[in-house]
């Protein structure tokens, strides 16, 4: 191995976000309480670096470093931007909330880093061990945030099961890759989709063993049902800052990762793990809207709105092809964006002693803060893909490239369901313009959350009034 052969470069985004990862957790450890402020400020600034050194770097051809280990390549550029610019987000809206809470601390912020590494490790992994530690790094960090206020008892027992659950699908992906690993001879998924190809007999059924197991630890990482029974316990049990990291970026690096390893590794068995996602899209949009008309607790809500928005990302993966990758993609990076502004309202309203996680806590919003009620609903409306917003386009997309391949069966079943989800996302609109409130004061916070918010919510509306800027972005990375 030599020096060229690394070819660092195109890894600058990953290296600086560790090495700054690494200075905050030793800097931080010499911050008395009350600076604790300059943590969160280096965080950011390493975020915007970040997010700079990825926007120089891009590229429109497929780039390999460390012998092969690492790819970069415009779909690797696309999702890194958004993982970053999402995770950004995350820490201007979890500042206060965790003031509130007496956990602001450093450890917060150095773990959530490292979990964006991990991120930007899957997304741009060409090799099965690089995707694992990749995962790995991710999933250790959101374990550890999920316990991470120790005098909340909801998010001990919800970090307990996301630990042993996440554990258990680590294994099964573990033994699916080593599996694929016997049979092919090689970690690197270009020789792997090779030797996919090539595959008969006893040897294409051994494939297709690793495969269920891949595909079955794929969708507990995403939530997909029927492995998705950790989901709504550790959206409801962590704090809210938390719920707000694993239920945004986390989505975009799961996309990559079926991607490289589904689409890249094992494409030649497509006909195989269709069946298969066909059956996980269906059950999760199923599951997921039927449940959360149920919920009263609006984490909970949104964690079974969730699994029903991944039913129409693996719809679009489903696909095969070119327009249904596109369409997947379009639809998880609008779907964090919804996500993440979500999460932003509900940390507003919140304050020191009151969570404001039940739906009847925005009673009354729209008289409290007008504005603020305003970007709620165009949330609300989006996720339930009413037109003109962003998420009617996304979803739109999906079913286009689920018609193309004469699926049109599955279409129905997704208009179906989609229809019945917008029952629980109006009634939440309902709540906040049409029952009075229980309090009058407005809604305060700091400058950064309200430009920040402000931005999230105009985001999303002109998404939905001009939805073609980011689409043809998406359709370029795999045309």
């Amino acid at each position: 191995m030599t020096f060229e052969s690394l070819n660092t470069a195109i890894a600058l985004p990953e290296i600086f976000l560790l090495t700054m990862a690494c200075l905050i957790l030793v800097v931080d450890v010499y911050l008395p309480q009350d600076k604790r402020n300059f943590t969160y400020v280096l965080t950011q600034l390493t975020l915007i670096g970040t997010l700079m050194l990825i926007i120089s770097n891009q590229t429109d051809v497929r780039v390999l470093a460390f012998n092969d280990l690492f790819v970069q390549d415009p779909m690797a550029d696309v999702l890194k931007m958004f993982i970053v610019i999402i995770s950004f987000g995350v820490f201007v809206y979890s500042r206060e909330y965790l003031i509130a809470r007496n956990i602001f601390k450093g450890e917060f912020y150095v773990l959530g880093l490292f979990s964006i590494a991990g991120m930007m490790l899957m997304v741009s992994a060409n090799n099965l061990l690089m995707l694992y530690l990749g995962l790995e790094l991710l999933s250790l960090c959101l374990y550890a945030l999920v316990a991470f206020d120790r005098d909340n008892g909801n998010a001990s027992e919800a970090a307990m099961k996301y630990f042993v659950l996440g554990a258990i699908a680590s294994g099964m992906l573990l033994y699916g890759m080593s599996i694929l690993y016997g049979l092919s001879g090689s970690l690197m998924l270009p020789e792997i989709a090779q030797a996919v190809s090539a595959a008969e007999g006893p040897q294409n059924i051994g494939m297709i063993f690793a495969l269920v197991f891949i595909v079955v630890a794929l969708a507990f990482k995403l939530g997909a049902v029927p492995f998705h029974m950790w989901m709504p316990d550790v959206y409801h049990g962590s704090p809210t800052a938390v719920t707000a990291l694993i239920g945004t970026a986390p989505k975009l690096a799961g996309f990559a990762m079926i991607m490289r390893l589904m689409v890249e590794g094992l494409g030649a068995l497509q006909a195989d793990w269709q069946q298969m996602v066909i059956v996980l899209a269906v059950l999760s949009l199923a599951v997921g809207n039927i449940f959360a008309i149920a919920q009263t607790n609006l984490k909970r809500m949104l964690a079974y709105s969730t699994i029903s928005h991944v039913g129409f990302i693996l719809l679009g993966i489903l696909a095969g092809t070119a327009e249904g990758y596109s369409s997947a993609m379009f639809y998880t990076i609008t779907y964090t964006m919804m996500s993440l502004g979500g999460f932003g309202i509900i940390m507003l309203m919140a304050h020191k002693g009151f969570e404001a996680d039940n739906i009847d806590d925005l009673k009354g919003l729209n008289q409290r803060s007008p504005w603020y009620a305003f970007i709620m609903m165009i949330l609300m409306l989006s996720m339930a893909g009413v037109p003109p917003t962003v998420g009617f386009w996304a979803k739109l997309a999906v079913l286009n490239a689920v018609i193309e391949i004469d699926l049109v069966w599955m279409a129905i079943i997704a208009v179906f369901f989609s229809i019945i989800g917008i029952f629980y996302y109006l009634r939440v609109i309902k709540v906040m313009y049409f029952d009075d409130a229980e309090e009058t004061k407005p809604l305060e916070c700091g400058r950064d959350m309200q430009i920040t918010l402000s931005a999230n919510g105009l985001a999303i509306l002109a998404l939905g009034l001009y939805p073609a800027a980011l689409m043809s972005l998406c359709v370029s990375v795999f045309s």
